[in-house]
């Protein structure tokens, strides 16, 4: 099948909207991306033109999104671009849609925690408290006793 793949890196721009739908859960928000590059004259960072995409979740990926993102959040979305136009009020209208297959947090603007769904919250620091391994932890057995030779 021919479809464009894309994966774009920005700031999501409006809460996510979560429904439940016949076909199960669907989530939508707006992702802000914003080209930035060196103004040498200036010899600083400058914003380019921002470009706005409509990101829709569907099922478990809509649920996630949903509890995860909030307005700013730096994220990294992939999946399907969609290029839509229709008419309104004599005027043609076109939007740029991304059918998310993955939505992340961009780790290289932040920290992130990483939690299941389902399971409980983490204990103190903010970190989740996991078991001892049992590798190398009992004591030494008491020596062995001679075994012994029957001849």
């Amino acid at each position: 099948m021919n479809e464009t793949t894309i994966s774009v890196v920005g700031n999501v721009a409006t809460q996510p909207v979560y429904r439940e739908a016949a076909t199960g859960p669907s989530a939508r928000f707006r992702l802000a991306v914003t080209a930035r590059y060196l103004d040498r004259e200036k010899n600083e960072w400058t914003d380019g033109h921002t470009n706005f995409f409509t990101v829709w979740a569907n099922r478990q990926l809509a649920t996630n999104a949903a509890a995860s993102l909030t307005v700013g959040d730096p994220v990294l979305v992939q999946g399907r671009l969609k290029v839509r136009s229709e008419v309104r009020e004599q005027q043609t209208w076109t939007s740029a849609d991304i059918e998310a297959v993955a939505i992340g947090h961009d780790l290289a603007r932040g920290t992130s925690v990483f939690r299941r769904p389902g399971r409980p919250e983490p204990a103190v620091s903010g970190l989740p408290r996991r078991p001892e391994p049992e590798w190398e932890t009992r004591e030494p057995a008491e020596q062995a006793p001679e075994p012994v030779v029957v001849t």
